[in-house]
């Protein structure tokens, strides 16, 4: 080097990927805060089903309900794990099934408005559930698979009528918002046309309930849960490729069309399990993304957060719809949809006035 000329100012050193990084919004930072948030549910989700196991027409103190979670003999088996415990699991089940679920096909379509229970999903598998209901076709125990069946078959109807040499996301919402219509009416045929103690079962049932819940409802939601555990960490890494513009994606490589059936696909298995266990639980699915994706400040809607946000929402408003009006014990679904409705209402008056949806 020549000694008059100045020297180099000292670079200062960048991790390999640095670009990338930064083009996503400091993507590594807000994943540490996405771990934070995570942490931060979990806790929160912990005191709930504490106090979840704690409060109802019997009060028992968290010391018991310590006792019967590590198998010890305790007076309060049967209150805490033979009614409470059964219905709370079912409860955080569904909540995070909605939550990832949700996650997913707003991701595909680009649109918060876009969830199971407002593009026809939900009413697809609440309408052969019903129907499997009304008429007697099948026992309750089978109701999750009637339901995954009639799920599996809307959103393949909304796919194909959506599609135009591609998934456009506007028509994809449209489309699904036409048969969530039509499946509704279908609904309420079957009930008019079976039984009527059945037909009040049914009502019930609509509203989304937890219930009765036991371990027979739970089972299906959670063997469908651990065996989606591999191709949701697919799908969590794909959700970063869905996320960009089609023209960059495909000058990448990505095969955008069958990575958005596949997180669709997912999405409705979740939301359709979910749906059998305990009915459609409105707004679950459309609420704990949107509640995730603002606590972590991500570009992506995080999955993990979306679950645990999903199963506090569950937990938390069954434990309200418990305790508000008792002796009276109202459908969890009663709750969320109280809150869902608005901010379903908020966010369609934000897209229409060219404010930020979210």
């Amino acid at each position: 080097m020549n000694p008059s000329q100045p020297a180099p100012a000292p670079s200062k050193a960048r991790p390999a990927g640095y670009a990338v990084v930064r083009a996503a919004r400091g993507s590594f930072l807000l994943h540490g805060r996405s771990a934070v948030v995570a942490l931060c549910l979990g806790a929160a989700l912990a005191v709930v089903c504490l106090a979840y196991l704690c409060v109802g027409d019997q009060f028992v103190a968290p010391g018991a309900v310590l006792d019967v979670l590590l198998g010890r003999p305790s007076p309060d088996e049967l209150v805490v794990g033979t009614f409470r415990l059964p219905r709370m699991t079912v409860g955080l089940l569904i909540g995070a099934s909605f939550g990832i679920a949700g996650a997913l096909i707003q991701t595909v379509a680009r649109n918060p408005l876009a969830s199971p229970d407002i593009i026809g999903v939900s009413q697809g598998a609440g309408a052969l559930t019903v129907g499997a209901m009304t008429f007697g076709v099948t026992s309750y125990a089978a109701l999750p698979y009637v339901s995954m069946a009639g799920g599996l078959l809307a959103a393949a109807l909304v796919y194909l009528f959506a599609w135009r040499g591609g998934l456009h996301a506007g028509r994809f919402v449209l489309i699904g918002i036409g048969f969530a219509i039509a499946l509704r009416a279908i609904t309420q045929l079957f009930l008019t046309k079976g039984d009527y103690l059945v037909a009040q079962q049914a009502k019930v049932w609509m509203t989304g309930s937890l219930n009765g819940a036991g371990w027979n409802a739970a089972a299906p939601v959670a063997w469908t849960l651990l065996l989606l555990a591999v191709p949701l960490c697919w799908a969590a890494r794909a959700q970063r490729t869905v996320a960009m513009d089609d023209d960059t994606a495909t000058a990448l490589g990505v095969r955008l069309n069958r990575v958005r059936a596949g997180l669709v696909l997912l999405g409705v298995v979740l939301a359709s399990v979910a749906t059998g266990a305990a009915g459609p639980v409105d707004f679950v699915a459309l609420l704990a993304p949107q509640i995730a994706r603002r606590t972590t400040r991500t570009a992506q809607i995080p999955l993990v957060c979306s679950a645990l946000t999903g199963a506090l929402i569950v937990v938390l408003a069954d434990l309200l719809a418990r305790k508000l009006f008792e002796p009276t014990q109202l459908p969890v679904g009663v709750l969320t949809a109280a809150v869902g409705a608005p901010y379903l209402i908020r966010l369609i008056i934000r897209g229409r006035t060219g404010g930020k949806a979210a």
